[in-house]
C-alpha cells in the first residue's frame, strides 16, 4: 500500500490545522472534546506521515547528488541505507491508517467457562482466569471479578471478569473461543493424559450510550442464593436473574450479599452481551471477513491448545507454537502469543488493502 505524496500533505496540513486550533484557546465544551479527539487520533499518523515525506525528500536530494562525480560515493551509500529504512516507515504509516475498531481502547468482560471435561475443565478454568490475571497485572490493567460459580474441587465451572484499563479489548480480543488443555489430572491415579477445554469470551465494555435498555424489556427475578458463600447464602433473597426480553438474553449474578450490587453487575455483563450483539449485526459480511482473518472467535471454535506433558502452547489459527507454557500460564510469555496474532490480523488487513 503506497501513500502518495499528495496523501501525505493533506494529513499534515490538517494536522497543522488541528494544532492551531486546539492553541487557539477558543475551543469550549464539546467542540474543544471533539478537537482534542480528533488530534490524539490523528497525532500517531501524522507522525508516520512526517517520517515518510522527510524520507522521500532526502531519497530526492541524494539522487540530485548523483551527477556530481564528488558526491555520487556517498550519495549512492546514503540512498541504499535510506531505501532499506523507507519501506519500513511507509509501513508503519500503512498500519497508522488502518481503520481502528471504536472499541480497541476499551475496556473489557472476561467470561470463562468449563466446557467438556469435567472437574479438570473447571479447575483449567480457573488457571485461564489466574493467568489473565497476571497478564492484566502485567499492563497495568484492574481486574475485578463480577460472578463467579466454583467448582467443588477447586476452578470454576464459569466466572465473569471486568478488565480495566487503556486498550484492553484491543489486546484481549483474540482470546474468544475454545482453549484446550492436555495434560495428567491430579485425580489421575493411572498417570493417563485427559484432554479438556474451556471457553473463554471476552467483550467490549459499552457505554450507556451505546446500548440503552428499557425496563419495561427487563424481567428481573429475585431468589436467594445457593452454593458456597458463607453463612449469609440462603437466609436473604439477594440473588438477581435479569432477563432481556427482546433478545431473550439471561444474566444471573449472587456473589453480593446486596441485592442493588447484584443488580448492577448484572446490568454490566448485560449491556456488555448486548453491545457485542449490536456490533456482530452491525458488522455483517465485514465481521465475518475479517474473523476469518484470525480464526472467527467463536465460542465453538478450538484457538489454542495447553499440552503440559510437552511444555508448548500452540495457537491454531496462526500456526504459532512456544515452548514455554509455564511462562504463558504465569502470564508473562501470554504477550508473546497476543503480540503474534495483532501483527498477524495487521498483516491481513494491509494485505486486503494492497488488494
Amino acid at each position: 500500500m503506497t501513500i502518495s505524496d499528495e496523501r501525505l500533505g493533506q494529513i499534515a496540513h490538517r494536522f497543522s490545522e488541528l494544532e492551531a486550533r486546539l492553541a487557539s484557546g477558543t475551543l469550549e465544551g464539546d467542540d474543544f472534546v471533539s478537537a482534542s479527539r480528533d488530534y490524539a487520533e490523528l497525532e500517531p499518523v501524522a507522525k508516520a506521515a512526517a517520517s515518510v515525506s522527510a524520507a522521500r525528500r532526502e531519497v530526492a536530494d541524494l539522487e540530485a547528488m548523483l551527477a556530481d562525480p564528488e558526491m555520487k560515493a556517498m550519495a549512492e551509500e546514503e540512498l541504499r541505507h535510506i531505501r532499506g529504512t523507507l519501506p519500513e516507515a511507509e509501513r508503519a504509516l500503512a498500519l497508522a491508517m488502518l481503520p481502528r475498531d471504536v472499541a480497541d481502547s476499551r475496556s473489557a468482560m472476561l467470561e470463562i467457562r468449563a466446557g467438556t471435561g469435567g472437574d479438570e475443565a473447571a479447575l483449567f478454568a480457573g488457571d485461564l482466569y489466574r493467568m489473565y490475571e497476571r497478564y492484566a497485572a502485567e499492563q497495568g490493567w484492574k481486574i475485578e471479578p463480577i460472578s463467579a460459580s466454583a467448582s467443588d474441587v477447586g476452578g470454576f465451572k464459569e466466572v465473569v471478569a471486568a478488565v480495566t484499563g487503556a486498550g484492553v479489548f484491543a489486546k484481549l480480543k483474540f482470546e474468544s473461543g475454545v482453549h484446550r488443555v492436555q495434560r495428567v489430572p491430579v485425580t489421575e491415579s493411572g498417570g493417563r493424559i485427559h484432554t479438556s477445554a474451556a471457553t473463554v469470551a471476552v467483550l467490549p465494555e459499552p457505554t450507556e450510550v451505546d446500548v440503552q435498555i428499557e425496563d419495561k424489556d427487563l424481567k428481573i427475578d429475585i431468589y436467594r442464593s445457593s452454593g458456597a458463600g458463607g453463612q449469609h447464602v440462603n437466609t436473604t433473597d439477594s440473588a438477581i436473574r435479569i432477563t432481556h426480553l427482546p433478545s431473550g438474553l439471561v444474566v444471573t449474578c449472587q456473589d453480593e450479599r446486596s441485592q442493588h450490587k447484584n443488580k448492577a453487575r448484572a446490568m454490566q455483563v448485560l449491556r456488555a452481551r448486548l453491545y457485542e450483539k449490536m456490533r456482530e449485526e452491525a458488522h455483517g459480511e465485514e465481521a465475518e471477513a475479517r474473523k476469518a482473518m484470525v480464526g472467527s472467535g467463536d465460542r465453538s471454535e478450538r484457538i489454542r491448545t495447553y499440552n503440559f506433558p510437552q511444555g508448548r502452547v500452540t495457537d491454531h489459527r496462526i500456526g504459532l507454537t512456544l515452548h514455554k507454557l509455564p511462562e504463558v500460564m504465569e502470564g508473562t510469555a501470554l504477550g508473546d502469543v497476543i503480540d503474534e496474532l495483532i501483527s498477524e490480523d495487521e498483516a491481513k488487513r494491509l494485505s486486503a488493502l494492497d488488494g
